[in-house]
């Protein structure tokens, strides 16, 4: 009895060590997800990188009055290169004395004085009051103003798809000063393995190629991590592959399954013009000769609706953020040519379509044809 009751409590002990293991690695991961830490080296971004932290370090070492903006599109690793040069120059003796550091929201600090506000509470300046305070920010605005359009500097997300599964194997790997070296070691071993899995690469080469946003990356790594508890210690392939597809089936996609036909036919219109034009911007004119080219094709099946009915669907697939102008409308120009962006790819648009209720054969054809003009 007594090395039975011995052997339940070192399974006990070993149970909690690891679930303690398993709480860290998800706290640490999680933090480094959603707060955007880059893990390792910043690919891509090394010209970036240096020039930030230059103008930075000679900003609070030397007193230089230095400004910049940082300049890309989502995901393309803003935040990540700024956090690594703070988290560079506060490492360095001659400057931790001298940095103060604010952040600011333009969704939370909407207008100057709120701003002013969050700045005073974060620099524990809340006693400063008056008409001094706004002299501050009027100064402050007229020397931000005047030297933004001299430093911007810009992110474009250049890294290859060989850099990108570093940047996975970096995301997803436990630093060396992991509280449980040898859990760290089995952990980042299985990173490896994973990189080299052809199903993960499939994965990882699938999202690349749809978006080199690396906060759906993030994403995907966090609905990877949900499955890792202490019976299931470390991601394998199958979370990846089942993360993929949580991603995949969002909330565009199933607006999807509530559009009309007409609707539908005007969306594989727009997947047929990025396959041909390799994913450049349309307008509403391109995507009407299309739907026209399927409706000559098939009046047997589809009603030619007139032109301006047409134009009311893609308004509509407009209001329902499926599709996105990439310029703001301009009063003078005609809304037949405004340049737009699908924002669902091929796979979703044909996954929606499988499922979509009494979808006719002809469309569902059309929208599996490799080419439009089939």
């Amino acid at each position: 009895m007594k090395p039975s009751a011995m052997s339940k409590r070192k399974a006990k002990e070993d149970s909690g060590a690891n679930g303690e293991c398993i709480s860290q690695v998800q706290k640490m991961l999680r933090e480094r997800f959603c707060h955007h830490y880059a893990a390792g080296k910043l690919f891509g971004v090394e010209h970036q990188y240096r020039h930030l932290l230059d103008l930075l370090k000679r900003t609070t070492v030397h007193g230089e009055s230095n400004s910049a903006l940082i300049i890309g599109p989502r995901g393309s690793g803003k935040t990540a290169l700024l956090n690594r040069v703070l988290k560079e120059l506060k490492e360095m003796k001659q400057v931790r004395g001298n940095l103060l550091e604010v952040r600011l929201n333009g969704l939370l600090q909407t207008n100057d004085k709120v701003a002013l506000k969050e700045i005073t509470r974060q620099l524990n300046l809340e006693n400063v009051v008056g008409d001094k305070v706004f002299d501050v920010l009027e100064l402050l605005e007229k020397r931000v103003k005047s030297r933004f359009s001299h430093r911007q500097i810009y992110l474009m997300n250049s890294f290859d798809f060989k850099q990108y599964i570093m940047i996975f194997k970096k995301q997803l790997a436990l630093p060396a000063e992991f509280p449980d070296e040898s859990f760290a070691q089995k952990w980042n071993t299985n990173v490896q393995h994973l990189s080299e899995d052809k199903i993960v690469q499939d994965v990882l080469r699938n999202l690349f190629h749809y978006t080199k946003d690396l906060r759906s990356l993030h994403l995907l790594l966090m609905l990877a991590l949900s499955n890792v508890t202490v019976h299931h210690p470390l991601i394998t392939a199958s979370d990846l592959q089942e993360a993929s597809k949580q991603y995949r089936t969002d909330s565009r996609a199933n607006i999807v399954h509530g559009l009309s036909v007409l609707e539908i036919c005007l969306m594989i219109a727009m997947k047929h013009l990025n396959d041909v034009h390799e994913g450049e911007p349309f307008n509403f004119q391109m995507v009407y000769n299309e739907f026209q080219k399927f409706i000559q094709r098939k009046a047997h099946c589809m009603y030619n609706f007139e032109k301006p009915v047409v134009m009311k669907a893609f308004e509509h697939l407009i209001q329902l953020e499926l599709v996105r102008p990439i310029e703001r409308p301009n009063i003078r120009a005609q809304r037949e040519y405004l340049l737009m962006k699908l924002l669902l790819d091929n796979t979703q648009i044909m996954d929606a379509l499988q499922v979509y209720p009494n979808c006719p054969v002809d469309v569902k054809q059309w929208a599996a044809s490799s080419l439009s003009w089939l």
